[in-house]
């Protein structure tokens, strides 16, 4: 995938150093059972959140593979990644995406900040991994009881201040959250806003990215919504 600027698209590879002629060499370099297995590399959209499924079952049901983490993989990783799925998930310490999908080593491209907040760093790290790693899949991973969705309510409605930069995220899910009907149920209500928050940030990924919208129109990749559930470790699809 490339943009139709190719002055653009040279920029980028210098900031990622990545002239064609290295992508090329590494290309040859990788060792061939490493490029080719078949759980890393030519999966589509469905096929790759097929994979995170069975993964998360695993975990869910405590028979995890913990697949690429020996020595061998970790070495054929040295000259280049072939990332199946970008995770965009929450910083917090219980929602680790390798983990959670049962998946090692180079197997996902993972960006989290607290509430999965989009900014433009979390956004253009998406895009390397649409245009450049060529992932199939894009997953924006919310989580049950998220602790700055939580603040982003209480800011809401009144209860409470915030200072410094978590202002800034609170800013950021504040949509989210005025976007939600109320509720007297106030973990349901949390839970409808985490997972608002999830499927607005996969909405602005595409409205704002010129590169990622025009991947998932022309080259078939897909940005979906999920939530994590903390007391089961199940991931559900949300879009």
């Amino acid at each position: 995938m490339r943009d139709s600027s190719d002055t653009a698209a040279v920029t980028r590879r210098r900031l990622f150093g990545l002239t064609a002629g290295t992508a090329a060499a590494l290309t040859v370099a990788s060792p061939a059972w490493a490029r080719e297995a078949p759980d890393s590399k030519n999966l589509d959209a469905e096929a790759s959140w097929r994979k995170l499924a069975e993964g998360n079952g695993r975990f869910v049901s405590g028979h995890q593979t913990h697949p690429h983490e020996s020595l061998k993989w970790r070495e054929s990783l040295v000259k280049g990644q072939h990332p199946f799925a970008c995770v965009v998930g929450c910083a917090d310490s219980r929602v680790p995406p390798e983990l959670v999908f049962d998946e090692g080593f180079g197997d996902l491209f993972t960006i989290r900040a607290a509430g999965e907040v989009l900014d433009n760093s979390v956004l253009g790290s998406v895009e390397y991994a649409v245009e450049h790693l060529e992932v199939p899949l894009v997953v924006v991973l919310g989580h049950a009881s998220c602790g700055a969705v939580s603040a982003t309510i209480d800011v809401v409605r009144g209860r409470a201040e915030v200072s410094g930069e978590i202002s800034t995220l609170v800013r950021a899910i504040e949509p989210a959250v005025l976007a939600t009907p109320p509720d007297r149920d106030e973990k349901a209500f949390l839970a409808r806003c985490v997972d608002n928050q999830a499927k607005r940030v996969a909405a602005l990924m595409v409205e704002r990215s010129v590169t990622i919208r025009t991947a998932v129109r022309h080259h078939g990749v897909k940005v979906v919504a999920a939530s994590y559930q903390l007391d089961t470790g199940a991931v559900t699809r949300l879009t």
